[in-house]
């Protein structure tokens, strides 16, 4: 018998073990995938300062202690609008085939049992959770994605194609004296935008996403999506790696259930409407779903409280402001604001890759950016 069964051991499976043995000594955890590692993900690999923030939390900020630093920020609107920026604190650049690793070796090394093994049955039992007929925990917390054994086994139908995203990625060799974070915004079927993220060390993640609804309505939907990002980002031509992958996306979260079964990371459809960043959302949903796991009481119905009390307003802004920007008039607006007022991109950095809100400064320099568009 296990305190805890995690199921998934990506970032928020990762650090829901890692939590569980920091929050009770001695507990027995068990950490499941189906893949050995390092294994790839495919992911922009960008680790937002806020997702440094939960690993420093959960003991494990020693992972990333060798990556370089990258704080250059710059966005292009689809008209060509730039902004360019200095982030307030720098974020990193790691292929997930590298942090996945680390991170389940951070967790083996604090006492977690890793197994490799497919779950394909669940079992909800009063007082544990079978997993597979003879693997019994106490807890099982669901990190296997949106279309994972465990979340589909609960009963949640598949996410709408209006709220998924999908998006292809690459990487490629890239020397600059000066690395950054590039997104490009592609006005055609937006919103869907191209990024070159630099990692620092000669080589560049590069990629390109769109909604899975606007993808459906194109011919050669995987083509289009290579075809956008060189067309978007030529240097991405010759692109190592290719690989899709779909995001669920937070506007479509399913309702944590009470009991004994726990949904993070994706499979909790924690993934930012506005950027399609879900390291953050992994990781602090599954340091919350470890503690809970191991807290006593009904997991679930604790867990669900303490993801309302740390996202809950959080999401409700980024589902507005994702609504918002589906008019490119806001948009170009959004842009503008940020390239004029320090601020404003401070504000939506904070929204889209942490846990901001929709602030006073930004909406004054989205709204007079609007107005100054409209009067010229």
């Amino acid at each position: 018998m296990y305190d805890v069964a995690v199921v998934g051991a990506g970032p928020a499976g990762a650090a829901a073990a890692l939590s569980a043995l920091r929050s009770r000594a001695g507990a027995r955890v068990l950490l499941l995938d189906r893949s050995d590692f390092p294994r790839d993900k495919s992911c922009g690999d960008g680790i937002a300062p806020h997702a440094l923030d939960e690993l420093a939390r959960l003991g494990a900020a020693h992972v990333l202690a060798d990556r370089a630093p990258i704080s250059r920020l710059r966005l292009v609107s689809p008209r060509g609008v730039e902004a360019v920026s200095t982030l307030r604190r720098p974020d990193v650049v790691v292929p997930r085939t590298v942090f996945d690793a680390r991170l389940v070796t951070c967790a083996v090394e604090r006492g977690a049992e890793l197994r490799r093994h497919t779950v394909r049955s669940v079992e909800l039992r009063p007082d544990r959770v079978v997993l597979d007929g003879s693997i019994e925990a106490r807890v099982v917390v669901a990190a296997d994605g949106a279309n994972g054994v465990v979340r589909r086994l609960l009963g949640f139908p598949r996410q709408a194609a209006s709220t998924v995203a999908v998006a292809v990625r690459g990487y490629i060799p890239w020397q600059t004296d000066d690395p950054e974070q590039l997104i490009v915004m592609d006005g055609r079927d937006w919103p869907a935008y191209a990024w070159r993220f630099d990692a620092g060390d000669g080589t560049a993640n590069v990629g390109f996403g769109m909604l899975l609804s606007h993808l459906a309505a194109l011919d050669h939907g995987k083509d289009a999506l290579q075809s956008r990002l060189v067309e978007l980002l030529p240097e991405a031509a010759g692109a190592e790696r290719l690989r899709s992958h779909h995001l669920p996306l937070s506007t479509a979260r399913p309702v944590q259930p009470t009991g004994r079964v726990l949904l993070a990371g994706d499979a909790a459809s924690l993934v930012n409407p506005l950027t399609g960043e879900g390291i953050f959302y992994a990781l602090l949903s599954g340091r919350l779903a470890g503690a809970c796991a191991v807290g006593g009481g009904d997991a679930g119905a604790s867990y669900r409280s303490s993801l309302g009390r740390e996202l809950g307003r959080h999401l409700r802004h980024t589902t507005l402001l994702s609504r918002l920007v589906t008019s490119q008039r806001v948009l170009e607006g959004g842009v503008r604001a940020a390239g004029r007022s320090t601020p404003a991109m401070d504000a939506l950095v904070e929204v889209g890759l942490g846990r901001g809100l929709i602030t006073a400064p930004l909406v004054r320099a989205m709204a007079a950016e609007v107005g100054r568009k409209l009067r010229g």
